[in-house]
C-alpha cells in the first residue's frame, strides 16, 4: 500500500479507533488537512488552539478513550500548550499532532517555525519530530500506545510538513509498536501485598483515600468491596469524585482544602491511610510535617514516581490498582469498626447541611444554591464539566455525583478558561449525556469564543455562570490573607443573555432563588444550547478553608453567626 505521509496519519487514526478530532488548520498542517477529506473522521473547527486540546482532554475523560487534538507550526502548536499541560497533571490520555516546516528548514527560523517538542518535553510523556512519511504510522501507533498506558498522559507528534507530502509503502504490521517498561529500581515500590493486608486487617481506625486513578484503572467496584468487606470508610479526591457513589453510606466525602471538615479531622485521627491511585498533592495534605502523624501508610499507584515522592509511607505498591485489590480481596478479614465508623459520624455535627435539599433562602442568590437545585433537578444525572474556582469547590461540595467521570475539572493544573472546550469534547464523545458547564465569570470569558464551535457542531450543551463580578477564589484570598485589598479581582463581563443570542443560544438571567429551577428546566428542554447567567452574591466564601501550607485539621470555618444559605 503506497500513500502519502499525509494519507498514513489518517489511515493510522482510523485503525486506532478515532472517529472525532478537534482542530484548527494552518500551512505547514494543510497537506494532512487537504488528505483528511478521504476519510471518515469528523473534524470539530474549534476558535483557538487551546481549545482542541482541552477538548481532547474532555473527549478523554468523559469516554477513556485517546483525545485527537491538531494545530499547525508555530503560533498554533504553541497555543495547545496550556492544554498538554492540563492533560499531562490530570493523567489525561490525548494525542497532539502538530505540523512543522520542512525538515531543510527546520532550525533556520523559517517562517511560524517553533521547536515545539522542545518546548512540550516536560508536560508530555513523549513527544516525537516525525520528518520522514515512513516513519508516520510506527509514530501514531506509538504515541498512542504510551499515551494509554499505565498512567496515561499527553503525546506530541510533530510531522514536518515534507513528511507530510512524501509517499511511501506501509508495511501495517511492522508499524506495531513494542513497548517495554523501563523499570527504575531507584524508585521506591514494589511492596509486599502480605504487608498491606496486616496492616488493613490488624487497625482500628482505617482511612481509604480513593483518587482518579480508581476511575482510570477501572477499579471502583474492588475499592467499594474492599470498604464494605473490612467496613473501611472512604474519602475522596477532587479528581476522584464519582469513582465511589457519593450516597455510598462508607465514602464521607471530599478531602483536602475544601474538603469536609469532618473527613480532614479524621485523616488526622486515623491509624491507617489506605491511599489508593491518588499522589498526595499538597492540596490534600496541608503541612507535611503534621499530616497524618499517627497513621500508618499504604500507597497503591501504577507510576512508581509517585511513591514516597511526597509522603513516606509504609507500605508502597507500584501496581495497576484493579489488581492489586484483586488481591488484597481474597485475605481482607471482615472487621466490626462501628466505634471508629460512629466517632466519624459524631465529627459532622451542624456541617451536614449540605445534605440538606433546600438550603434556606434568605432572598439572596448564592452559588450553593445554584449548585444544590441544579443537582435536585437533574437527578443528580448531569455530566457535569467545570472550570476552576470557587465554582469548582462548590461544585464538589453540593452536586451529588454517584457515576464515574461525571465530574470533569481541571486539578492539578487548575486551568481556567478549561470547562467550556472541554464540554464540547465530552458531549462528542457521549452525545447522548446531559452535559452542563459550571464556569465563573472570569474563566468563561477566557475561551468563550469556543461558543461559535458548539453552534457550528450542533452541540447541546447547557452553559450555568456563577457570575458574582469577581475572580473569586483570589479574592478569597485577599480577603482572608491580603486585609481585603482587591488587587486586579474585580472584572467586568459583557451581557452574557446578549452574547449568547448573539453566538445563537437560547440565554437567561437569574439573580432570585425562586427563578433557578425554572431557568434550568427551561433550558434542558431546549433543543440547543442554552445559557444562564447567575448573577450570585459577590463576596461569598468557600468554607472550610485549609489555608496553603496549615495543619489539615486547622480549618478556617464559617464565622458565628452564620448565614446559613452559603456554604459551610
Amino acid at each position: 500500500m503506497t500513500l502519502t505521509g499525509a494519507q498514513i496519519l489518517w489511515e493510522s487514526l482510523l485503525r486506532e479507533g478515532v472517529t472525532d478530532v478537534f482542530g484548527y488548520p494552518g500551512g505547514a498542517i494543510l497537506p494532512a488537512y487537504d488528505a483528511m477529506l478521504g476519510y471518515p473522521i469528523r473534524h470539530i473547527l474549534v476558535r483557538h488552539e487551546q481549545g482542541a486540546t482541552h477538548m481532547a482532554d474532555g473527549y478523554a475523560r468523559a469516554s477513556g478513550r485517546v483525545g485527537v487534538a491538531i494545530a499547525t507550526s508555530g503560533p498554533g502548536s504553541t497555543n495547545m500548550v496550556t492544554g498538554i499541560a492540563t492533560a499531562m497533571m490530570d493523567s489525561s490520555p490525548i494525542v497532539c499532532i502538530t505540523g512543522q516546516v520542512g525538515s531543510r528548514l527546520i532550525g533556520s527560523d523559517a517562517f511560524q517555525e517553533t521547536d515545539i517538542t522542545g518546548i512540550t518535553l516536560p508536560i508530555t510523556k513523549h513527544n516525537y519530530l516525525v520528518t520522514s512519511a515512513a516513519d508516520v504510522a510506527p509514530s501514531v501507533r506509538e504515541a498512542f500506545a504510551i499515551a494509554r498506558s499505565g498512567r496515561p498522559g499527553p503525546v506530541l507528534l510533530d510531522i514536518t510538513k515534507d513528511a507530510q507530502q512524501a509517499s511511501c509503502e506501509v508495511d501495517w504490521d511492522a508499524a506495531e509498536p513494542h513497548l517495554t517498561e523501563a523499570q527504575d529500581d531507584a524508585l521506591p515500590g514494589d511492596g509486599d501485598h502480605r504487608d498491606a493486608i496486616a496492616l488493613i486487617n490488624g487497625a482500628e481506625r482505617p482511612l481509604i483515600l480513593a483518587g482518579h486513578g480508581v476511575m482510570l484503572s477501572g477499579a471502583e467496584q474492588e475499592v467499594i468491596a474492599l470498604a464494605e468487606r473490612a467496613r473501611i470508610p472512604m474519602a475522596v479526591t477532587l479528581l476522584g469524585i464519582g469513582g465511589v457513589p457519593a450516597n455510598h453510606p462508607l465514602n464521607l466525602g471530599m478531602m483536602g482544602m475544601h474538603g469536609e471538615a469532618w473527613v480532614n479531622t479524621a485523616i488526622q485521627e486515623a491509624d491507617l491511610l489506605i491511599a489508593l491511585g491518588m499522589r498526595f498533592d499538597d492540596r490534600v495534605t496541608g503541612n507535611l510535617k503534621t499530616y497524618a502523624l499517627g497513621a500508618r501508610k499504604i500507597h497503591v499507584d501504577i507510576d512508581r514516581a509517585e511513591l514516597n515522592k511526597n509522603v513516606r509511607v509504609d507500605v508502597a505498591i507500584a501496581s495497576d490498582l484493579r489488581s492489586a485489590l484483586t488481591e488484597w480481596l481474597r485475605h481482607v478479614t471482615p472487621t466490626d469498626r462501628s466505634a471508629w465508623l460512629t466517632h466519624i459520624d459524631s465529627l459532622k455535627g451542624d456541617s451536614a447541611v449540605r445534605d440538606i435539599q433546600n438550603l434556606p433562602d434568605d432572598g439572596h442568590l448564592y452559588a450553593a444554591h445554584v449548585i444544590n437545585d441544579l443537582w435536585r433537578l437533574t437527578a443528580g444525572n448531569a455530566l457535569v464539566v467545570t472550570d476552576v474556582g470557587q465554582h469548582q469547590m462548590w461544585e464538589a461540595q453540593y452536586y451529588k455525583h454517584q457515576r464515574p467521570r461525571s465530574l470533569i475539572t481541571s486539578g492539578g493544573l487548575g486551568t481556567m478558561g478549561f470547562a467550556l472546550p472541554a464540554a464540547i469534547g465530552a458531549k462528542v464523545a457521549c452525545p447522548d449525556a446531559e452535559v452542563w458547564v459550571v464556569a465563573g465569570d472570569g474563566g468563561f470569558q477566557m475561551t468563550m469564543p469556543e461558543l461559535a464551535t458548539i453552534v457550528q457542531e450542533g452541540l447541546d450543551v447547557n452553559i450555568a455562570i456563577i457570575n458574582n463580578g469577581y475572580l473569586g477564589m483570589v479574592r478569597q484570598w485577599q480577603e482572608f490573607f491580603y486585609e481585603r485589598r482587591y488587587a486586579a479581582t474585580p472584572i467586568s463581563g459583557p451581557d452574557f443573555v446578549k452574547l449568547a443570542e448573539a453566538f445563537g443560544l437560547w440565554g437567561r438571567a437569574v439573580d432570585r432563588r425562586a427563578d433557578v429551577a425554572d431557568a434550568v428546566n427551561t433550558a434542558r428542554r431546549q433543543a440547543r444550547a442554552a445559557l444562564i447567567d447567575f448573577r450570585v452574591e459577590q463576596e461569598d466564601t468557600v468554607y472550610p478553608m485549609v489555608p496553603a501550607g496549615a495543619d489539615l485539621h486547622k480549618m478556617i470555618r464559617r464565622p458565628s453567626p452564620i448565614v446559613e444559605t452559603a456554604a459551610d
